[in-house]
């Protein structure tokens, strides 16, 4: 029963019921893409390659933006002055993930957080929710550091994978991990 024991209202259909309904089709397409990450995305990716973690200032109003944006969302102009931020930062937000990227449980729980990142001369603008940041992985802590709270705030770096692994991904950046003082 896939609700853990709780009797849901409706009906649950088997696997054999399921597939008897009408109008099920069963294909697996073997359709083959290619994607084109355009320039933005592909400067980031390849600084990421090269272990640093690269932005783009907004001219007008000042706004950096990690991962990079060809516009400023806020103010609409094109950006284009390259920025690096040295990767620390600290949690915004974090959860505890027992479910992995191909939708199957997970024998150890992953621990997921949006990352606030420093970027040199961006104050933030005293706004919460905008801000150059990053959602990754965050090692270093327990489960329990989560469900308390006590990751909110906390400051962080990345652990890049060694140059020889990495691959001009966001994986290439293995996870953030807590600054020890």
């Amino acid at each position: 029963m896939p609700d853990g024991g709780k009797k849901l209202p409706g009906t649950y259909l088997s696997d054999k019921d399921l597939r008897a309904l009408p109008g099920l089709v069963e294909h697996t397409p073997e359709a083959k893409y290619m994607f084109s990450a355009g320039q933005a995305q592909s400067r980031f990716l390849q600084g990421l390659r090269e272990g640093r973690i690269l932005g783009v200032r907004c001219p007008r109003c000042g706004r950096v933006y990690v991962p990079p944006r060809s516009y400023c969302e806020y103010c609409f102009a094109p950006t284009g002055e390259w920025v690096e931020v040295s990767g620390e930062g600290e949690v915004h937000t974090a959860v505890v993930s027992y479910i992995s990227t191909f939708r199957e449980r997970m024998e150890k729980p992953e621990i997921i957080a949006v990352v606030r990142l420093y970027a040199p001369g961006y104050s933030g603008k005293g706004d919460e929710y905008e801000f150059p940041g990053m959602f990754h992985k965050l090692c270093g802590v327990s489960e329990e550091d989560v469900m308390t709270g006590r990751v909110i705030g906390m400051k962080v770096r990345p652990r890049w994978r060694p140059p020889e692994e990495r691959i001009g991904s966001v994986t290439d950046l293995e996870c953030f991990e807590p600054v020890k003082s």
